[in-house]
């Protein structure tokens, strides 16, 4: 398992894939890895569901994809449905697309078109956070403070303004925990005032950084604040729920727990479970209403956009995840998972944090549980886990650089929400004893 930026796999020697069931992967060789992570926060049911798998092949069956700019379908129909009622019927439009990086593109761009079709074309900057992670392609990943995903690109990237992440367990100097939300909100404010409210589009942010922060729930009430500051410039907020929403912090959309709704969202990878790749840019009624005026139509899609196999398939998992009631049951049996895996962990004193949301949940190690620091980069620990936790047929998700782009180690655990006690109970002891052989190394 190759040391990388994301989840710590290079594509030289790998296991060869043969089959899922449930929570397992099995490789050819016959051997079993229980699937903690969801792969990257994926696989929110688990794998090979009849149920899934039936949809998709009825809808293959009649037709795989219809052009969505020719026809609609009732898969896309049915699909748009459920989603506009899970995420509390909150906005007007939904745009679809092949992944969480096109759907944070499409958000981009419809912040842009939304400003250009009210006459306003000076706004054309964007906001973001450091220590923050939006895709892969350049718009996306303009708005990243991944510095190692973004390094190699520099020079061809849009111009963005960066303000510090709201991370509690590492928080700006001066700061205390009651102060962190007013100084993360007047940092922004600065920042608009600063670059002028005339050229800011939109700040885009995750509600729960993912693999850039080694999940980093914010503070409680920085949502509300945020959107506050950007309201009285006439600033979009975006959230970014590619990796935190549909589910896997327990609400639907992760700032449902605020009870904060942005003006644009970007979902994906919990939408349709892995099955097969959509994402999705849902536009509120004030976004949308200039835009649908002047233009007449969102100026963003792709050939494959609303591809109708995927949304047959979006479809089928979300009507399960609905049906079994699977969102609550992350958010009730996430906090006792939560606590099992602090319990267990509690021997090492080099695990300095357990926290998340629901399913979603970032373990990280630290050199001195008292000041924080960090291990050497070079020590690589979180991917030292990892290949100690996959050799033991437990697949997390190490991450590196949550401090300072290089300095920091994560580890990340996703698991399905349909995954048993168990299942769950299995993924601590592994995790701990992958933890554990790690650190036994001098």
């Amino acid at each position: 398992m190759a040391r990388g930026g994301g989840s710590g796999f290079g594509l030289q020697d790998l296991s060869r894939i043969a089959r899922g069931q449930g929570s397992y992967l099995y490789d050819e060789s016959g051997r079993a890895y229980l699937d903690g992570s969801g792969g990257p926060a994926v696989f929110c049911i688990g794998h090979a569901n009849a149920e899934v798998n039936a949809a998709i092949a009825r809808q293959l069956d009649s037709i795989a994809y219809a052009y969505r700019y020719l026809f609609t379908s009732s898969a896309l129909e049915s699909l748009t449905e459920i989603v506009h009622r899970v995420s509390g019927r909150c906005f007007k439009d939904i745009l679809y697309s092949a992944d969480g990086s096109e759907a944070v593109e499409s958000a981009l761009k419809v912040a842009l078109q939304h400003y250009a079709a009210r006459g306003l074309m000076k706004k054309r900057r964007f906001i973001a956070r450091r220590r923050s992670w939006h895709g892969n392609t350049l718009g996306a990943l303009s708005v990243s403070g991944f510095e190692a995903r973004r390094r190699a690109f520099e020079g061809s990237l849009l111009d963005v303004s960066f303000v510090s992440p709201a991370n509690s367990y590492r928080m700006p100097q001066g700061c205390t925990e009651e102060s962190l939300v007013s100084h993360l909100a007047r940092e922004l404010e600065e920042t608009i005032e600063r670059v002028g409210p005339d050229r800011i589009a939109a700040f885009i942010f995750e509600p729960i950084v993912g693999a850039a922060g080694g999940v980093v729930p914010a503070p409680p009430g920085y949502a509300a604040a945020i959107q506050a500051v950007c309201a009285r410039h006439d600033v979009l907020v975006i959230a970014d729920e590619v990796m935190c929403g549909a589910g896997r912090s327990g609400t639907w959309r992760a700032l449902e727990h605020e009870g904060v709704v942005p003006d644009i969202m970007s979902v994906a990878k919990g939408l349709a479970g892995g099955y097969i790749p959509l994402g999705a840019t849902l536009v509120s009624a004030s976004v949308a209403e200039p835009i649908m005026s002047e233009h007449g139509a969102y100026m963003t899609g792709h050939t494959f956009s609303g591809h109708t196999a995927a949304c047959a398939a979006g479809f089928a998992v979300q009507t399960i995840i609905e049906r079994e009631r699977l969102v609550e049951r992350v958010r009730t049996t996430g906090a006792s998972f939560q606590q099992a895996l602090r319990e267990s962990l509690s021997t090492f004193d080099e695990v300095g944090d357990v926290r998340g949301r629901g399913f979603f949940i970032g373990v990280e190690l630290v050199k001195d549980r008292k000041t924080r620091e960090p291990f050497a980069p070079e020590r690589a620990l979180s991917f030292d886990i990892g290949q100690r936790a996959f050799a033991d047929g437990l697949i997390c998700y190490p991450c590196s650089g949550n401090v300072d782009g290089r300095s920091g180690d994560t580890v990340i655990l996703a698991p399905p929400y349909n995954a048993s006690e168990a299942e769950l109970e299995q993924i601590c002891i592994k995790l701990t004893r992958a933890i554990g052989a790690a650190l036994a190394v001098k």
